[in-house]
């Protein structure tokens, strides 16, 4: 009996998605190892933070490219540049000089005068070159959009390993356990609603989505925030304000809205995925769009923690 061209199309997706995640997995394990160790003498994040950095050079030019295919076309590379800067600046602050200010908000707020730094010499770069009709507050609300809504979220990325600190592996907690919670939420939620999935969740705006998947998503999120925060000892007595109940729902609710988010951008942009450049997980944007909103969410739960 042959299997339906569906079907074998969805199981061609599920195995190709499965081992990119393999090798993606395997890389940030890698990273992580390195930095708990602090290989070759590195401070906290140094070697995580360059992930960020990179995520949003790739994610600000997909954002820049999609644009363009509906018109807004925006060009160079001052846009990635100016995202990338955000999540640096996290980083920058915590090597600062104690006078210059320290710490959680120190860190986030460096983050947040670079974006509003880039998002006003966005609004310069257009005042200079403006043109009746030429579609230059577009391109302003375009370059906003990427420098704020994705160059800050990644430093709070940054700022998730910066609240662990130098403690070893448990200085890695607050950020693996994140980007955890968020990510098997999400490849429960594709799975499941692959396999079940009936009743739809966003029907207009990701019809691929269901509320089976949802379901797992939050089930498989609390899972994980369990054994990492409860059950491992691997926080070393560290908790997130709310215990794991409170950060499972939590972060898996905001890492299932960011997903959505970011389905709604590429339905704007009449545009499937936000790129090819990871395989059969698509472009930056989709690898980072369910942690957009969990990294804010999940960095307040461990601050106030």
């Amino acid at each position: 009996m042959t299997a339906a061209p569906g079907s074998s199309s969805r199981l061609g997706s599920l195995v190709s998605r499965a081992i990119v995640t393999l090798f993606a997995a395997g890389g940030f394990a890698a990273l992580c190892w390195a930095d708990a160790t602090g290989l070759w003498a590195a401070p906290p994040a140094w070697w995580l933070a360059p992930v960020a950095v990179v995520l949003a050079f790739g994610g600000a030019a997909e954002a820049v490219r999609m644009a363009a295919g509906r018109g807004l076309a925006i060009g160079g590379l001052f846009v990635p540049l100016a995202t990338a800067a955000v999540p640096l600046a996290a980083l920058a602050a915590a090597r600062a000089p104690a006078a210059m200010g320290s710490g959680p908000a120190a860190e986030i707020g460096w983050a947040a005068a670079a974006s509003m730094a880039g998002v006003g010499l966005a609004l310069v770069l257009e005042v200079a070159r403006y043109r009746p009709g030429g579609g230059s507050l577009a391109r302003v609300v375009v370059a906003a959009t990427s420098i704020v809504v994705l160059g800050l979220p990644l430093a709070f990325m940054v700022g998730l390993r910066l609240v662990g600190g130098d403690r070893g592996p448990a200085g890695l907690v607050p950020l693996v356990s994140m980007v955890a919670v968020v990510k098997i939420g999400d490849i429960a939620a594709y799975v499941v609603g692959s396999l079940i999935g009936r009743h739809k969740l966003a029907p207009v705006v990701s019809p691929g989505k269901t509320w089976e998947g949802a379901a797992a998503s939050l089930v498989a999120s609390l899972a994980v925030a369990w054994l990492l925060l409860a059950r491992s000892g691997w926080s070393d007595g560290r908790q997130p304000w709310g215990g794991w109940a409170g950060y499972g729902v939590a972060v898996g609710v905001a890492g299932m809205l960011g997903d959505l988010a970011e389905s709604l951008v590429k339905r704007e942009l009449s545009a499937k995925d936000s790129g090819r450049s990871l395989g059969g997980l698509g472009g930056f944007l989709d690898l980072v769009d369910a942690t957009l909103l969990a990294a804010p969410v999940a960095w307040m739960l461990w601050v106030l923690g």
